[in-house]
């Protein structure tokens, strides 16, 4: 899709934000630091490129973008049945939540009281929403996702790209310097399904997002 002879018909675009929270009783929850900083700046960005934007987010303290339909979910399943239905009318999805790969087994009613000694909790995994999505993707659709690593990220992020069937994957390393989540600029690379790679070295997410829709508006990914 090119920006210089625009289609008439933008694309449609469903992406996802923020972390999920998985509940251990009704006071507590596990879940992870992310902010949803950079799908809600994607769902602006697609949004003032003139797209139908659909957001579906984890709990964050961002005010959503002007003219998106925002669709609030709490954890993973909750993501993963929102995603499931919007996926039909999408034409790009971008998976950039930090989805939680566990849940607790058994939620408990009540706040659990502290005893004596060690409290274990048994989880079990979630959904592999994107790994759902790449298995249900048709060549008309665009699927592009997040890798977060603290090793090996050339190595797992191509792994991920192929295993997921996805058409682009954004991968950054979790530095001990620098924090992803929620950080001013950060470092990533990009990689498509036709072997591109590139670099981006202390951009801001505003600054990336509009990279990222840049490479999903191309027709050559």
């Amino acid at each position: 899709m090119s920006r210089d002879n625009p289609p008439k018909t933008r694309p449609r675009i469903l992406i996802t934000a923020g972390p999920t929270r998985e509940k251990i009783d009704p006071v507590r929850f596990i879940s992870n630091y992310s902010t949803g900083t950079f799908g809600y700046e994607l769902a602006r960005e697609a949004r003032r490129r003139g797209s139908k934007v659909t957001l579906v987010s984890g709990p964050v303290g961002i005010r959503p973008p002007r003219g998106v339909k925002l669709i609030r979910v709490e954890s993973a399943v909750e993501m993963e049945r929102a995603v499931s239905r919007e996926f039909g009318h999408s034409d790009c999805i971008i998976m950039a939540a930090a989805v939680s790969d566990w849940r607790v087994r058994s939620v408990s009613r009540k706040k659990i009281k502290k005893g004596s000694g060690a409290m274990t909790i048994k989880l079990i995994e979630n959904p592999d929403i994107l790994k759902n999505l790449g298995a249900r993707k048709r060549k008309a659709r665009t699927l592009v996702g997040f890798a977060l690593e603290t090793g090996g990220l050339v190595r797992n992020a191509l792994r991920k790209l192929k295993e997921k069937n996805l058409d682009i994957i954004v991968a950054n390393k979790l530095s001990p310097k620098a924090s992803i989540f929620g950080g001013a600029a950060v470092d990533i690379l990009m990689m498509t399904r036709s072997g591109k790679r590139q670099w981006y070295f202390g951009r801001e997410k505003k600054e990336l997002a509009k990279i990222i829709l840049d490479n999903i508006f191309d027709s050559n990914i």
